[in-house]
């Protein structure tokens, strides 16, 4: 009788383990970028923690007429893939490694991390 409880006990656990859905991933770290404020001012912009595998579209870069940010730096274990144009569309991107950055001249507008 023991055994069949154990079993049963056992069996309903990986029930519960295979129900749960798995915690969504995220890169660890920040990501940084700058951009001109509508007043002519540099500011910069943050990510903390992203979401993997999504595309972001960065704040205040491009997306309400503005211009884009530039100088993103990486600073999250993942790989981040940059895009000049908003919803990681297009043909330029720009891939930056983990702790990697780049200079003002690469504008960007949205960014997905591996």
């Amino acid at each position: 009788m023991r055994l069949h409880s154990a079993l049963a006990a056992v069996g309903g656990s990986l029930v519960l383990v295979l129900a749960v859905p798995a915690s969504a991933s995220a890169a660890m770290g920040q990501f940084r970028y700058s951009y001109q404020t509508a007043d002519g001012y540099d500011a910069v912009g943050f990510i903390n923690n992203p979401q993997s595998r999504t595309c972001i579209d960065l704040q205040r870069a491009g997306s309400d007429g503005t211009s884009a940010a530039y100088a993103p730096k990486n600073l999250t274990d993942s790989t981040a893939t940059v895009f000049l144009e908003a919803g990681c569309r297009g043909d330029v991107f720009y891939s930056l490694r983990p702790g990697a950055g780049a200079s003002e001249r690469l504008l960007v507008r949205s960014v997905v991390f591996s």
